[in-house]
């Protein structure tokens, strides 16, 4: 959302044993402190906190294998203009795992904030980063397949595209990302004894707040799903075009003498609509419960805490995705898997040995693997 969900408010708003608000609360209907009630470390938090943990867990040790075999392992031989986007990708959701899982967990633990005032705005400006970021390459890779497929001549310029729009995605996420430095900061209530991570007090009013969340909401969530809606519903079309066209026996230039759509380039195509669709599965759930509160905030009275809860949890799991719908679509990462599991259990077993022991043990699998690692190459 705007960055600010999950993170325990100054609010009046929330009832006394909620320990974390709703999406995106940046509270502008300001309640007397000296009337206000700390939050607690609730049961619904503790399981939040626990599956936050499991998930990072899962996430790190798959994004960083990820990252590790594009890097230098058999991911290298992917086309050089894909390379970087699945750099970024795998990047994008380390930030993710490492900035906004570990925060969202302490910050429950703890319930207050004890990281004083510099580290509340850092963190708070870092978590919305970490969204933007993760959302616009996204959008960047969704653009990059929509050129692939409509305009499959123009590869010879895709890799110094892709890098301005990479640029662009990550420029925007930091400019974005920026006001979080002057929205938040520490509050004290020494009735209670109580510092807290917070917006209060930083919008005159509470219409001025919602325009601020709902510019978020559109640029993390409702731009990138309708560029990619684009992308992907303009592909389609033209796969159907091309088929149309294949049953009336018209010409067209074909790179396969059996496929409409080169097979390496059509995998690779299922595989970033599988990633699209995670984002969207994931995160709208809790993007609609953040609207809900925007225009109805009494809406925290009527759904169980638990279900704010549950509903972050489920989006956090778009982050453990990525890496497991890529290894999925790509045997050059399962491949690093299972040599990287070899050399653990036989420690003193070199790589080239390990290359040659496989295939030795399956002739056909060295034809194989370097018969995909061509085609994602020429993709």
């Amino acid at each position: 959302m705007a960055g600010n969900w999950s993170i325990l408010r100054l609010s009046s708003l929330a009832p006394p044993t909620s320990s974390v608000a709703p999406p995106s609360l940046n509270t502008s209907q300001y309640p007397t402190l000296a009337d206000w009630e700390a939050p607690s470390f609730t049961r619904a938090a503790q399981f939040r906190v626990g599956a936050t943990f499991v998930l990072f867990l899962f996430a790190t040790c798959s994004n960083l294998a990820l990252l590790a075999s594009v890097w230098c392992g058999r991911g290298r031989r992917l086309a050089s203009h894909l390379r970087p986007l699945m750099l970024s990708l795998a990047s994008a959701d380390l930030m993710m795992t490492f900035v906004v899982m570990p925060l969202d967990a302490v910050w429950n633990v703890t319930v207050q904030w004890y990281g004083g005032d510099l580290l509340c705005k850092l963190l708070c400006f870092l978590k919305l980063f970490a969204m933007h970021a993760s959302a616009f390459i996204l959008v960047v890779i969704s653009l990059d397949r929509h050129h692939a497929i409509l305009h499959p001549l123009d590869a010879l310029s895709a890799h110094r595209r892709n890098r301005r729009m990479l640029l662009l995605a990550w420029s925007l996420s930091l400019l974005l990302a920026s006001p979080q430095l002057f929205i938040f900061r520490t509050i004290s209530v020494d009735s209670v004894d109580f510092t807290q991570c917070a917006s209060h007090g930083s919008f005159r009013r509470r219409w001025q707040e919602t325009v601020y969340n709902m510019f978020h909401f559109i640029t993390l969530y409702v731009v990138p799903l309708l560029v990619m809606s684009c992308c992907y519903s303009r592909i389609l079309l033209h796969i159907h075009q091309q088929h149309l066209r294949n049953k009336a026996g018209e010409s067209h230039l074909r790179r396969s003498g059996t496929d409409i759509i080169p097979k390496a380039r059509m995998k690779t195509l299922k595989m970033t609509v599988v990633i699209v669709l995670s984002f969207v599965v994931c995160w709208t759930p809790y993007y609609l419960l953040g609207i809900w509160y925007w225009f109805q905030p009494d809406m925290l009275r009527v759904t169980p805490e638990y279900v704010h809860h549950a509903l972050f949890v489920f989006g956090n799991l778009n982050t453990c995705c990525d890496p497991v719908i890529y290894g999925f679509y790509t045997p050059s990462f399962r491949a690093d898997l299972a040599a990287c599991c070899r050399r653990r259990t036989r420690s003193d077993t070199s790589p080239q040995s390990v290359d040659r022991l496989s295939a030795r043990q399956s002739p056909h699998s060295g034809e194989q693997q370097a018969a995909t690692d061509h085609h994602a190459a020429t993709d």
